[in-house]
């Protein structure tokens, strides 16, 4: 049974809790500790949280640590999409051909590796050295940059089509995997997603289906 009237939030969950409700609402009060749980052992012993608890930072580590989960909530999409690059790939003038389907579907699957790498991997380790504010944005040059190193690894390959679809893909797929990692970040705000995520979400699309279109156009 619980013996004290006293709940330890998280400071960062002040935006988000009305303290006196709380206490109105369940007799519980509140008291905001630490940031960061490492610290909330100090922060009983001590009964107050100091300078460095109270700190917010999101340091190369702190990113790092994230992109496990980032990649981890992707297999359900990816799963999806593996269906259907299979599909797109068949489709050629014999109508659909299993041949050409699983020659071209595996350039289709590294494409997609590589924009992850760029989207999940990279722009959050290098998030503050990237140029552009806006995280969608951040994403599409990383992932423009790696997809013109992925098409040199694979020239000779594909046409110019399908070179085209790739780096078209890349680029919005990784602007897509960056912009959902506002989500994990300590300085974004409500205001600030939505009017990214109005642009982004446009320029994604637009890519998604401009490398649709020359995919599928590719063989013919």
């Amino acid at each position: 049974m619980v013996k004290h009237r006293e709940l330890i939030l998280p400071q960062l969950s002040a935006n988000g809790v009305a303290a006196h409700n709380l206490h109105k609402l369940s007799g519980f009060s509140a008291k905001f500790g630490p940031i960061r749980a490492s610290d909330l052992v100090l922060f009983l012993q001590r009964g107050k949280a100091d300078e460095a608890m109270r700190s917010v930072t999101f340091s190369l580590a702190e990113r790092a640590v994230l992109i496990p989960l980032e990649i981890c909530m992707l297999w359900k999409q990816l799963a999806i999409a593996c269906v259907l690059f299979f599909v797109l790939s068949a489709i050629s003038p014999e109508i659909f051909s299993l041949r050409a389907g699983l020659e071209r579907f595996s350039l289709l699957i590294y494409a997609t590796l590589t924009a992850v790498a760029a989207g999940a991997v990279v722009t959050p380790l290098l998030l503050p050295w990237i140029p552009a504010r806006q995280f969608w944005l951040k994403g599409a040059v990383v992932g423009a940059l790696l997809a013109f190193l992925y098409l040199a690894a694979v020239a000779g390959r594909p046409n110019s089509f399908e070179l085209l679809s790739m780096f078209l893909w890349i680029c919005g797929c990784s602007s897509y995997l960056a912009m959902n990692f506002t989500g994990s970040t300590v300085f974004t705000s409500l205001s600030g997603v939505k009017k990214e995520m109005t642009r982004g979400l446009k320029f994604q699309l637009i890519c998604t289906a401009a490398a649709v279109i020359c995919w599928v156009a590719a063989p013919f």
